[in-house]
């Protein structure tokens, strides 16, 4: 990363594949995050043309403008990026002040070349943050399970659609099956409603093959901790913690593992 480790103030952007995650550094510290929409390419060339960081936060979010208001920083500050969206990363390399980071930077052993920087990073950040060996579920568009053992090595993972990219695809691929919300609890398993019937196919079948896939880790590493980050995160946890308490209270919550991964390769520096 070069000079990297000596700025102060810097930014950390994952591109997921359905929204960007940003986060504001000061130094070691994760100070803010937050989420937008993808950005058009001018949206883009309007930032990296911006005269002050006041200028740069208040068009990207107003609330990291607040968060970093006593701060004086140059306008533009290094922005360390990942992404698992080609398009994007192609788009992002046109500002000022941008290191990409990939799969090579990620000190674990055993990775194979198309492992998910996202998947990576994250495995990373709870392994360094709790210790290995360490599975670490993220729940996004897309559910994913990434593991490694005690050296440091990839163990290996699984993914399958997410929660909402389930209900999603039985929405648009079947000629009359409605758009459905996650409900905030668990629902009732045998339903008297379709949107109902939805809910419960989807959620309850996931948290079987969540709960198979964690005991198969503990039979493999008794000892080993597990980590839950992703979007859907609080909606699984909630659902857990109705139907399998015992999994729940095992679990780490911890909605920033990727900037936790980003931190500690800039660290490491």
């Amino acid at each position: 990363m070069g000079q990297w480790v000596d700025e102060r103030i810097w930014l950390a952007l994952m591109i997921g594949n359905s929204r960007l995650h940003w986060g504001l550094f000061e130094n070691k510290t994760l100070c803010h995050t937050w989420d937008t929409e993808y950005l058009p390419e001018s949206f883009v060339q309007h930032l990296a043309k911006c005269q002050t960081l006041d200028d740069l936060l208040t068009t990207l979010s107003p609330s990291p403008r607040r968060a970093m208001a006593r701060l004086y920083i140059s306008p533009h500050p290094p922005l360390l990026l990942a992404s698992v969206v080609p398009s994007q990363t192609a788009l992002w390399q046109t500002y000022p002040n941008v290191r990409v980071i990939t799969l090579d930077k990620v000190p674990l052993q055993g990775v194979y070349p198309t492992l998910g920087i996202d998947r990576a990073l994250a495995l990373w950040g709870a392994g360094t943050t709790w210790g290995f060996p360490i599975l670490v579920i993220d729940a996004g568009t897309a559910l994913t399970f990434t593991g490694a053992d005690a050296n440091q090595n990839l163990v290996g993972g699984a993914i399958m659609p997410g929660l909402g990219l389930q209900l999603a695809t039985l929405a648009q691929k079947t000629g009359q099956l409605p758009d459905v919300e996650l409900p905030q609890q668990l629902p009732q398993r045998f339903a008297l409603t379709t949107p109902e019937a939805m809910q419960s196919g989807v959620i309850y079948t996931l948290l079987a093959g969540i709960k198979d896939f964690l005991e198969a880790w503990w039979r493999s590493f008794a000892e080993g901790k597990i980590a839950i980050t992703g979007g859907d995160r609080t909606l699984l946890i909630n659902y857990l913690q109705s139907r399998f308490p015992e999994i729940a209270n095992r679990l780490v919550v911890e909605p920033n593992l990727i900037f936790w991964g980003m931190q500690k390769i800039v660290d490491s520096r």
